[in-house]
């Protein structure tokens, strides 16, 4: 999808805070009876990443909450594209749900040139499950300490920092294509097929740094194999108190994120899309799935359908900024 055409849509964004505005009113009686059989949650990648376990510790307190099971469907590939496609063309009935992403909502549209599903359009907005920071990783026999010591080593050696990532476009190549702009510095970029590789790499330091999800670089960190010298949060993390985030750090403004939430099909009935708006924020206000998200680096955050829908409209005109800057492209 050429980005011109994707900044065309954005207007429909003001659609989709309206319906997402739906989830506000109060519940006619033909909510009542939802649901009436089992939940799939659909997730567009592989069991054990971090989209995941996510909609499996919601998924797990969603089915105490509304009387049926929550079965999790995953169907990986291309980006989150294929899951994604499956999920707008689910049954609007409120019982199939999509756990989206970053990438599935804000990145894909300006990245892919033919996207099967439309982000906007194809979907409605429940709410934000949980934000995850990035973490700026380096060999820990890289010259460099600190953000400020690997900027001042970029720009005295432009283009010889290589920083890996899990594939051309993906939330961890885009974080540091937004470094580069905003730190003004030259470095190359290293896809992999997928964050494992990467760390694979960059533990025998054949690169130098990377911007990986907080979960998966964790324990390296932890384990000194790895040295964490930032947070692409605006705030530190809990998990890494002592680390300064990119901002605090000599980049003022830099802020990136993963961030995952729960979507229904365009033309779920306005009552259950309430029902399941009610039931999913008051999981994610329990004090024992606050403490199971943040077991892996992130944050619960449940907040109104309107807010995310405007979430999303600024993550898309960010992430499309950068990826057009980047000039990266996927056919």
């Amino acid at each position: 999808m050429a980005i011109s055409r994707f900044f065309a849509r954005r207007t429909a964004l003001c659609t989709l805070a309206a319906a997402a505005a739906a989830v506000l009113l109060p519940l006619p009686s033909a909510a009542q009876g939802f649901p009436t059989k089992p939940l799939t949650i659909i997730v567009p990648f592989t069991p054990g990443g971090t989209t995941d376990l996510l909609a499996r510790i919601v998924g797990q307190e969603l089915a105490a909450e509304l009387g049926q099971p929550v079965v999790i469907d995953n169907r990986a590939g291309a980006g989150g594209n294929i899951g994604a496609q499956a999920a707008a063309r689910a049954p609007a009935d409120g019982h199939t749900l999509f756990m989206g992403t970053v990438g599935t909502h804000a990145i894909n549209a300006a990245l892919y040139k033919k996207l099967p599903y439309d982000p906007v359009k194809d979907f409605v907005p429940l709410t934000r499950v949980a934000t995850v920071p990035n973490v700026l990783v380096a060999n820990p026999a890289q010259p460099f300490k600190t953000v400020p010591e690997l900027i001042a080593y970029a720009r005295a050696n432009p283009g010889k920092v290589n920083f890996g990532s899990a594939g051309n476009g993906s939330s961890i190549h885009l974080s540091g294509e937004l470094f580069k702009t905003m730190a003004k510095v030259d470095m190359q970029h290293v896809p992999y097929k997928g964050s494992a590789p990467a760390i694979t790499d960059l533990l025998g330091n054949q690169i130098a740094i990377m911007f990986d999800n907080l979960p998966s670089a964790l324990p390296y960190v932890r384990s000194g194999k790895l040295r964490a010298l930032a947070v692409t949060t605006a705030k530190r993390s809990p998990e890494l108190p002592d680390v300064p985030t990119i901002a605090e750090a000599g980049v003022p403004g830099y802020e990136a994120m993963s961030w995952f939430g729960l979507f229904v099909p365009a033309g779920t009935p306005a009552p259950v899309v309430g029902k399941l708006h009610s039931a999913i924020v008051k999981v994610l206000n329990k004090p024992e799935v606050k403490k199971r998200i943040a077991e892996q680096g992130g944050e619960a955050h449940p907040e109104t359908a309107e807010k995310f829908a405007a979430f999303i409209q600024s993550e898309s005109a960010k992430w499309s900024k950068v990826v057009q800057a980047s000039g990266a492209s996927v056919d």
